[in-house]
């Protein structure tokens, strides 16, 4: 059976323009996200874990992020969604492959699991084994931590980078995303060498969408970057009005309860 979702997601990939993602936490960022104008819908594993009071790094219980997937693609039924699944909260690729297919089960159409500080080789099993498991109609992003991370020297982490990809797009995995590259020569260079869509994320100084799509980028994630954004304006207002207890600043430039309300029953305001 022909899975559409999927096909939409993965054409979202070969594109003239980056397939732009403004990663989600929950239901709800997933219906304003659609409502903006989403053409799909993925999540920040950072920003779903701290919405539940627990740190990001693979310490999401799995039956939370199933939980989690369930209720994101009840929230936008008509587009495809992506689950970052981090490193698959296992070091046995057979579970993390069972993870992969329980989130398929929820109606998911992609995944991200990346390699951390782990080894590249334990990486390139779990895709083959994910692959395995779930078969041709799911988008797997392989995303490496050679920035984030540092784990090769400056100079030197582009070709790493486009040495893990061959690694694991020989696994099986959809797409390559070496999250923190932001230099325009490094990531024309990982375009150029990769036979899959590259994948960045915003960053500081990051070329607009349409000079990434000059270099060979395919997609564009937000990361944790409106989680963070959120958790650093409320903090900033909630820290003001239990200091003075004036109501102004934190009533100020709200998106009206009308509206966000109509927005999770599905309605227009």
């Amino acid at each position: 059976m022909t899975n559409m979702k999927y096909e939409i997601f993965e054409a979202l990939h070969r594109g003239d323009t980056p397939l732009i993602l403004c990663n989600v936490w929950d239901g709800g960022s997933a219906r304003l996200m659609r409502s903006l104008g989403a053409k799909a819908i993925a999540t920040t594993s950072a920003g779903l874990a701290w919405a539940l009071g627990i740190a990001d790094g693979n310490r999401l219980p799995a039956d939370l992020l199933l939980q989690a997937a369930a209720i994101i693609v009840r929230a936008a039924p008509d587009l495809p969604v992506s689950i970052d699944m981090e490193a698959g909260y296992s070091d046995d690729p057979s579970m993390v492959a069972d993870l992969a297919r329980q989130i398929v089960a929820a109606g998911v159409v992609g995944v991200n699991i990346e390699d951390g500080a782990g080894s590249p080789d334990l990486m390139a099993t779990k895709i083959a084994a994910i692959r395995a498991a779930v078969g041709p109609d799911l988008f797997i992003n392989a995303r490496t931590d050679i920035y984030l991370r540092g784990l090769a020297p400056a100079g030197e982490r582009a070709a790493e980078a486009v040495r893990r990809a061959a690694l694991y797009t020989g696994a099986g995995a959809s797409g390559l995303f070496p999250a923190g590259v932001t230099d325009p020569h490094e990531i024309k260079y990982i375009a150029d060498h990769i036979h899959v869509p590259l994948n960045v994320m915003a960053r500081p100084g990051l070329l607009p969408a349409a000079d990434l799509a000059a270099l060979g980028v395919r997609r564009l994630s937000a990361g944790s970057a409106l989680p963070e954004q959120l958790w650093g304006r409320v903090a900033a207002v909630g820290a003001a009005f239990l200091r003075d207890g004036i109501s102004d600043p934190i009533c100020a430039d709200p998106l009206p309860y009308g509206q966000i309300n109509a927005l999770m029953a599905g309605v227009s305001a």
